[in-house]
């Protein structure tokens, strides 16, 4: 019997190709000078397929930015992932600055260069602009679930506000320093992981 899902992982097979294919280019080439015929001869599918499946640069790069930040093509948003759930269930604050670090880490290795192109793209182009603010705006969301895990636990320093601390988070977890970190100073992810959780830890915990 014929497998009825067929088309349906061809078709997933064929975006993922589309999404890795694309990811490179923007990051090498930027947003304007990524075309749909660049990505499809990377993909090695026709341009029809690439506009079939995402229509306009602006949403292929969305949908990039998406994947690279989950690490899969899968509904599941991050903070419903299971080591999300594990940071909720934590008892010790450290573990919780350690543990949110770490996969900020692995999740920046994936996102922070694609994201740099989206922010580059702001400036000239409204969809990238409002790309941008969506994904500023889901960061702070992130990190501010973060830091209520450690209010909860009555761990955040005297005086420090929850809204103080997910600023300091976003600044020390956000994408541009991540970047300037590993590339411009050649930082390894660990050395940054190390170096960013005692920040927090300092900066964050009550002594």
């Amino acid at each position: 019997m014929e497998d009825v899902k067929t088309p349906k992982r061809r078709s997933a097979q064929t975006r993922s190709r589309i999404v890795k294919a694309a990811h490179g280019l923007f990051v090498v080439r930027g947003y304007t000078g990524t075309t749909f015929q660049l990505v499809a001869d990377a993909a090695e599918v026709s341009v029809q397929t690439v506009y079939f499946h995402y229509g306009t640069k602006s949403r292929l790069l969305k949908h990039v930015v998406d994947v690279a930040s989950a690490g899969d093509d899968e509904p599941v948003p991050l903070l419903r992932r299971p080591w999300f759930a594990a940071l909720r269930a934590a008892q010790d604050p450290n573990e919780v600055v350690r543990g949110w670090v770490h996969h900020s880490g692995v999740i920046l290795d994936r996102v922070a260069p694609v994201l740099a192109v989206v922010r580059d793209a702001a400036a000239g182009d409204p969809d990238m602009a409002a790309q941008w603010a969506a994904n500023s705006e889901q960061r702070h969301a992130a990190h501010a679930e973060v830091i209520a895990i450690l209010a909860r636990l009555r761990a955040l320093r005297t005086g420090l506000t929850e809204r103080r601390a997910t600023d300091i988070t976003v600044g020390m977890l956000s994408p541009d320093l991540f970047l300037v970190m590993t590339r411009e100073c050649a930082w390894t992810t660990p050395e940054w992981e190390d170096w960013t959780a005692d920040q927090l830890s300092h900066g964050l915990l009550s002594p």
